[in-house]
């Protein structure tokens, strides 16, 4: 816009050379004119810059007596011009009130006419200079819509960019909780069975035989898992009821050497898939840290239906002692399925009295 009115301005002033050349006006309305280009060129794009009311008052006070001057020997085109370059320049200059006094002040060019021809061609001024401030208006306006749409773009791609990167994080974290519990729980297992085995494989190699066998099955029912997962990550996995599993899981961690049991208590309902997933684990990430570290002889899981909410605790008779181990994947995985359920996980060891996970969830 600021090099639009420049071009305008010069318009002007050559307009006035050429109208004062050929109708042989003073020619001295020439260096006036050239005054007013130079102040309304390089001096307003100094005071626009520096968005200051006082020198932008100061700009005015000069350049409009400077157009009436001009005015009064060239009320023609060159004349009306520099008018209208003022006004465009005061609605990017002033507030709109100073703006409208300006408008406002400019018909008084006709003041020493008569007042039948001040007020026809006043008119004509005041409508030449109304619509230049109007359309400098909508124009200003139309270039701050358009930064503002250019800066909302840019917030909106930062927005996009925060967004996948936080999508991109939740989704690590959630593989990286898949593997653990899904493949690391199995390897466990597999794990402790093989040990088993190996340490009953003299005296009685049918007890070990078997327990290769379960551990055979854990095996490839863990590569089956790192299958599914490979061919479809985001795929809902088909799992049994919650206490049916829970079983299976008992079954597996007694197969090791651990006795266990399940106990289910209040009115069994349906679990939602995300709640009935955060549960298992619990369990899977239970078990396998009472096979690991507890040095048990017997566990128990215990799920109970109460009102609105879903509670399950893995239970040991281990030495429940720490040791300064800090919280590995498992129970920070866990953690963070509960929060995204809005429930909550607690882990406490009773020294001499074994040690108690317990998950509880909406439900």
């Amino acid at each position: 816009m600021n090099r639009a009115l420049a071009a305008l301005t010069g318009g002007a002033f050559l307009t006035l050379v050429i109208g004062a050349l050929a109708s042989r006006e003073p020619l001295w309305v020439i260096p006036l004119g050239a005054v007013f280009t130079a102040l309304g060129t390089a001096g307003f794009l100094w005071v626009h810059r520096r968005e200051r009311l006082g020198w932008s008052i100061a700009y005015v006070a000069v350049q409009l007596p400077l157009a009436y001057a001009v005015f009064s020997y060239d009320p023609g085109v060159g004349g009306t011009l520099f008018f209208v370059v003022l006004v465009s320049q005061c609605v990017l200059l002033l507030p709109r009130p100073g703006t409208a006094v300006v408008i406002l002040l400019v018909p008084l060019a006709h003041a020493g006419m008569a007042w039948h021809d001040a007020l026809r061609e006043g008119i004509g001024l005041f409508a030449s200079v109304l619509f230049a401030a109007i359309i400098t208006e909508l124009l200003q306006r139309e270039q701050k819509t358009r930064r503002a749409l250019a800066e909302a773009h840019e917030q909106l791609r930062d927005y996009t960019a925060q967004a996948e990167r936080l999508a991109t994080a939740q989704e690590r974290n959630r593989v990286a909780r898949d593997i653990h519990d899904g493949l690391g729980h199995s390897l466990t297992v597999v794990q402790m069975q093989v040990k088993a085995a190996r340490a009953v494989l003299q005296t009685d190699p049918a007890k070990a035989d078997a327990v290769l066998a379960k551990a055979q099955e854990q095996a490839e029912a863990a590569l089956a898992d790192v299958r599914r997962s490979v061919s479809a990550l985001r795929e809902p996995r088909s799992i049994p009821p919650l206490p049916e599993a829970l079983r299976a899981l008992a079954e597996e961690t007694s197969a090791t050497g651990v006795p266990t049991g399940v106990t289910v208590s209040g009115t069994e309902r349906p679990v939602a898939d995300e709640a009935r997933e955060a549960l298992y684990r619990t369990a899977q990430e239970g078990l396998t840290n009472v096979r690991k570290h507890a040095a048990a002889t017997r566990a128990e899981i215990g799920l109970t239906f109460a009102d609105g909410k879903i509670r399950l605790v893995v239970r040991d008779n281990g030495t429940g002692v720490v040791d300064g181990r800090t919280p590995g994947f498992g129970l920070l995985g866990l953690r963070e399925r509960a929060a995204a359920l809005g429930g909550r996980l607690s882990f406490e060891p009773a020294p001499g009295k074994g040690s108690a996970l317990t998950m509880e969830v909406p439900g």
